[in-house]
């Protein structure tokens, strides 16, 4: 079944998308991985920075070394392939001229590239990397859902060594690892939502 054609649409992919653990072993072809993708930078980010950076991981070996970096949880070593989510400011702001509008002109790009950087100089390395990592989490959210509207499952997973992920997969020394995703067409069906009543999580003021 294609998954570039009658894709679900956003509250039906929230609605479907549960946490899985167990996938069907066939890889995924990479035109759909490239369709999720091509969604998930769209994702909203502050300035525009946009510092999320995807690795797809696929090769057995390699997943065998990063099932081991996530403490051997299953959907690594069950899914066909693991996205893992990273944020790198030091690369996001030595770049900024791919991210600033083209649409601007000179003076407004000068500027624009100022008060980006001024908004970041009062701030450590670690302050930066940290805001990259939260604004990385959009990102995060797009891929769940555009995954399960292009007909694939998922499991994040937070549960993982960074550091030996970033040795493994040679990530910049200052990046961080937000999150790792399992992929794949899923073999289970997961537990039903159990979320709060929108009454107990939004009011007006």
């Amino acid at each position: 079944m294609s998954t570039t054609t009658d894709l679900l649409n956003v509250r039906d992919a929230a609605v479907q998308r549960r946490s899985i653990r167990a996938f069907e072993p066939l890889p995924i072809p990479r035109e759909d991985l490239d369709g999720i993708l091509d969604v998930v930078r769209l994702a909203p980010s502050a300035f525009n920075v946009q510092p999320w950076r995807f690795v797809i991981v696929e090769a057995p070996e390699l997943k065998a070394q990063l099932a081991a970096a996530a403490f051997n949880q299953r959907q690594v070593h069950s899914a066909p392939a693991v996205i893992v989510l990273y944020s790198d400011m030091q690369d996001a702001l030595a770049t900024l001229d791919e991210t600033i509008h083209p649409g601007m002109n000179a003076v407004q790009r000068a500027t624009t590239r100022q008060t980006i950087l001024r908004s970041f100089q009062a701030q450590s390395p670690d302050e930066r990397e940290a805001w990259g990592a939260a604004q990385a989490h959009i990102a995060l959210g797009y891929l769940l859902l555009a995954a399960e509207a292009h007909g694939y499952q998922t499991s994040p997973m937070a549960g993982f060594d960074a550091e030996a992920v970033k040795r493994l997969l040679n990530l910049p020394e200052n990046a961080r690892v937000p999150a790792l995703v399992a992929i794949g067409r899923g073999t289970e069906e997961g537990f039903p939502h159990h979320r709060h009543a929108l009454e107990r999580i939004a009011r007006a003021a």
